[in-house]
């Protein structure tokens, strides 16, 4: 087994993609943290101090059996919550007041993660759904089976923080169903589709809601990019001899840094639209589970490297940068969360681009409504076959 472990490092020490992560991947977030470094010295940025979590108002059609209060607790939903970031963003979110609906591929992890969660909190208040970012009928499945549970539960029919956490560095090429790259699928795509389709229920929140969405570091490495539908889809990259596994992780966290601009933009046109704010937050070098498709020589030397230069957190330090922005003052909004301590830092420079968010909105918005138009005709097509 060592000997093959070896064998598949090797192979991958030989990639493009290995030396693009050796030598690009440190650089940008050493300067990310050399822009905290500046803030400090030359000028002063808002620091956000976290605020208290509240329970919704009072209405006839909510329960009153999730706190001592007789008030619901606001609904967070955390995906890629079975590990890592999200299962300890989920533990935190939990003892600030949260009602935490916990998201994830496996329902074996995610029950664990809840059965952990409550030796540890006793008074969390807990849901789990099996769901699968990269396909476009889990992701819909998902949203009708959650609508049903916040009908049969008696409680508001919203949510109030959406939280897209989940993610996969995959270093060998492959489709999703609706014939995405994998990669794109799950780290972009899915969560551009989770979104819009919960965006009905964030509005319906009687409180402000929030979107917070998960970036990199890795992100300030793209200097060029054209948000095409093969490029966003990741179908041009299956064609490659070469499975360029890091720059395409680079492309997605790029493009969902460009969608929460453009959704920050979009939301707050109106007075009306203010009600949701949208938040980006790149947690840094965590020792998550992100790596688990890399050899595993390679992610535990990498992870050696950066715990010696200092720059490698755990989960429990990792998710101070997603509190600062899930417990921020009601109406901050389009920020870059990273540090901790309620510290933000400007992204790169190619991330603010409005005519290239706008493309990125333009394409992704299409692929969301092929999607959903080839879901509503296999649901049409059941159920001609069961007439």
């Amino acid at each position: 087994m060592a000997l093959k472990e070896l064998m598949e490092a090797m192979r991958f020490i030989c990639t493009v993609s290995f030396w693009r992560m050796v030598f690009l991947w440190t650089f940008p977030l050493i300067i990310s943290y050399i822009k905290l470094l500046n803030q400090s010295i030359f000028y002063k940025k808002p620091i956000y101090n976290r605020c208290p979590v509240l329970p919704l108002p009072p209405t006839t059609s909510v329960s009153t059996s999730y706190n001592t209060s007789g008030k619901q607790l606001p609904i967070c939903i955390i995906t890629g919550a079975t590990s890592g970031l999200g299962a300890a963003t989920a533990l935190a979110l939990s003892k600030e007041g949260f009602f935490v609906v916990l998201v994830g591929r496996s329902s074996e992890k995610l029950f664990k993660v809840i059965s952990d969660i409550r030796k540890q909190n006793k008074e969390a208040h807990l849901e789990a759904f099996q769901v699968d970012l990269s396909s476009f009928s889990s992701i819909m499945i998902f949203k009708n089976t959650l609508e049903k549970w916040l009908l049969n539960s008696n409680m508001h029919p919203s949510v109030q923080l959406l939280i897209n956490n989940a993610g996969i560095l995959a270093t060998t090429s492959g489709l999703t169903f609706e014939g995405h790259d994998r990669m794109m699928g799950t780290n972009y795509i899915g969560a551009f589709s989770l979104t819009e389709l919960l965006l009905p229920l964030l509005k319906e929140s009687p409180v402000p809601s929030r979107i917070i969405n998960l970036t990199s570091f890795t992100h300030r490495n793209v200097t060029s990019f054209r948000p095409g539908k093969e490029i966003i889809s990741g179908t041009c990259f299956s064609k490659l001899n070469h499975y360029p596994c890091a720059q395409i992780y680079e492309y997605s966290k790029l493009c969902i840094l460009l969608f929460s601009y453009e959704l920050h933009r979009q939301r707050h046109l109106t007075e009306e639209s203010k009600q949701i704010s949208v938040m980006a937050v790149d947690p840094g070098a965590v020792k998550t589970n992100i790596m688990e498709e890399v050899p595993f020589f390679i992610s535990q030397a990498a992870f050696f490297a950066l715990r010696f230069l200092g720059l490698l957190q755990s989960p429990e330090d990792g998710i101070s940068s997603i509190l600062d922005a899930a417990l921020a003052p009601s109406g901050t909004s389009g920020l870059y969360f990273f540090g901790g301590n309620g510290r933000t830092v400007d992204s790169s420079a190619l991330s603010y681009n409005i005519k290239l968010s706008r493309e990125l909105w333009n394409t992704s918005s299409d692929i969301f409504n092929e999607s959903l138009l080839s879901y509503n005709n296999r649901i049409d097509d059941r159920s001609e076959k069961v007439d």
